[in-house]
């Protein structure tokens, strides 16, 4: 089976979609955030910033030994794309929609600004391409829409249904 990343910056509807896509599809899903945090798959503490930094290679152990070969697995986390899989679905979100998103999490607004800067930088997207190559990417829009409606392009996506696809979306008058 296959390993699929579903990436995208913090509050692009990863975690929610994950598991929706995990129904449709009868998929595991691995929360990398969480495996970071529980099982000490980080090298440091940034205090600064209130956040891990996580030791890739670490995490890339243990996502080899947590996947399954029987089913398709979807690891989900802005640093999913980081990793060694088989493709990457890179949720995408316009950057005034992902600011409230963020404060209802209580997110400071510092990591508010730097995300939604992110967001419109097409950062996490770069990284995917230049990790995955444009043939093994999908970019799914989720400004505006419902969790199910993401969730049934991001299995689409997974499933074959539709091609890759990269530089669908533009944010860049947010800037």
């Amino acid at each position: 089976m296959r390993t699929i990343a579903l990436t995208g910056t913090p509050g692009t509807g990863k975690t929610t979609v994950s598991e929706l896509v995990a129904e449709r599809l009868d998929a595991e899903v691995l929360h990398l955030n969480d495996a970071i945090r529980e099982a000490d798959l980080f090298a440091e503490r940034d205090v600064e910033r209130d956040s891990l930094i996580a030791d890739l290679d670490a995490v890339q152990s243990w996502v080899d030994a947590e996947v399954s070969a029987d089913r398709t697995t979807v690891v989900e986390s802005h640093l999913a794309h980081l990793l060694d899989v088989d493709g990457a679905v890179v949720l995408r979100c316009h950057p005034k929609e992902l600011k409230p998103r963020l404060r209802e999490r209580g997110e400071s607004e510092d990591s508010v600004a730097e995300n939604a800067e992110s967001e419109a930088l097409d950062v996490i997207l770069a990284e995917a391409v230049e990790r995955h190559g444009e043939e093994s990417v999908w970019e799914i829009d989720t400004t505006d829409r419902s969790p199910e409606a993401v969730a049934d392009d991001v299995a689409a996506a997974i499933d074959g249904e539709i091609e890759p696809r990269v530089g669908v979306v533009d944010f860049i008058d947010y800037l």
